[in-house]
């Protein structure tokens, strides 16, 4: 049997910081945005701390850029080029981005330029955004240095994003209503009202599952959900971005609540700042098998 040499690589919509790729190993391939006119690559550029001040600050709200091609196809030819057998891709959501369906463009013409290159290249739909499926790259990174197959990694992920959930509640709704995703009307009116939406993505479809009034209620609402849709016992992520304060109040409610800590604490960046703005609380999980 011919020994594997596997190369891991994912987007930095993943959310996984240029320390941790480079500690894992992860090639990454990052993010264009231009923010007031000036373009940027996202942890390239600036950190997400930067980001969020970066975001309050700009006079017109960022654009974003998918993967082009020939960007990925340039990763295909550098890593075979250094001798991996098999180089496992998992991207941001198919439903929320091209990236996935330019990256099965570039592997398409990768194998018509070079007939004789037989590294294998398998691509993964990350069906979501942030640590819904960064976390599993990050934990495919770690079964990898345990001797992890390319059949087992491509397993793995392939069950974590399937099941991936993504939760969030945004602490104002200007950049929630900037980004288009509720109407400047609703927005004004939750304002008013005291309504924070509690928004979910699963396979990169959003929806409000409910508008919770006072903020002293989203962490008892959360951990609510959280307990209601996780599968028992599988770990978890919190998400936080420019204010901690309330993201460490919910992971000693939920580790209080399921009996066990969250696995990380995750910075979001500018694909969920971008719409939901700096300042969130959030998490993802692995969903159970009977949830819609």
């Amino acid at each position: 049997m011919t020994t594997q040499k596997i190369k891991l690589m994912t987007d930095s919509v993943s959310d996984i910081s240029k320390e941790q790729a480079e500690e894992y190993g992860i090639h990454m391939l990052y993010m264009a945005i231009t923010v007031d006119g000036q373009g940027y690559r996202e942890e390239l550029d600036f950190t997400k701390e930067k980001f969020y001040k970066m975001i309050a600050e700009c006079r017109e709200f960022p654009s974003t850029a998918q993967q082009t091609p020939f960007e990925i196809q340039e990763a295909y030819e550098q890593i075979a080029a250094e001798g991996y057998t098999d180089l496992i891709y998992t991207t941001i959501g198919a439903g929320g981005s091209g990236t996935y369906a330019n990256a099965e463009y570039a592997r398409e013409q990768f194998q018509k330029e070079h007939p004789n290159c037989t590294m294998r290249i398998h691509l993964v739909d990350g069906r979501n955004y942030t640590a819904a499926y960064g976390y599993p790259v990050l934990e495919a990174a770690k079964k990898l240095k345990n001797g992890a197959s390319a059949e087992e990694l491509v397993e793995y992920l392939d069950d974590w994003t399937s099941h991936a959930g993504l939760y969030f509640v945004p602490k104002t709704l200007k950049y929630v209503k900037r980004s288009g995703r509720v109407s400047a009307a609703a927005a004004f009116a939750g304002e008013l009202l005291g309504l924070k939406p509690f928004c979910r993505i699963v396979n990169c479809k959003s929806s409000v599952l409910q508008k919770i009034r006072g903020e002293q209620n989203v962490i008892p609402k959360m951990v609510e959900v959280v307990k209601n849709d996780i599968q028992p016992q599988s770990p978890y992520v919190i998400l936080t971005g420019c204010d901690d304060t309330m993201s460490k109040a919910f992971g000693e409610a939920l580790t209080k609540a399921l009996g066990y800590p969250p696995e990380y604490y995750w910075n979001i960046g500018a694909a969920i700042c971008c719409n939901a703005g700096p300042d969130v609380v959030g998490f993802a999980i692995k969903r159970k098998d009977n949830l819609d």
